[in-house]
């Protein structure tokens, strides 16, 4: 189920699709109480409650900055996305 212009990163999230297109999901019997557990889930995962500083050179920072730019990012949200998916084994290598 792609639309036009989405892009699908990785294998995994090809093979949640594949699954939907065959009908292997089910609807959850209790949906309101299931979104309420889905939500508080989502937000104690999002959360951003820890502070780190780190030491880098203003080159390096430099570029960050204008490749989070380029990405339309605060440069912060970019190193902390780049951050969680090395953290997650999601950082693809190109």
């Amino acid at each position: 189920m792609k639309r036009e212009n989405d892009q699908i990163e990785d294998k995994e999230d090809m093979e949640i699709i594949r699954a939907y297109e065959r009908g292997e999901f089910v609807p959850v019997r209790n949906q309101k109480k299931f979104r309420k557990i889905a939500r508080q889930a989502a937000v104690n995962h999002l959360k951003k409650d820890s502070r780190i500083n780190i030491r880098m050179s203003g080159a390096t920072l430099d570029k960050l900055k204008r490749v989070a730019a380029d990405e339309g990012l605060p440069y912060q949200t970019y190193i902390a996305s780049l951050l969680y998916k090395i953290a997650n084994g999601r950082m693809i290598n190109k």
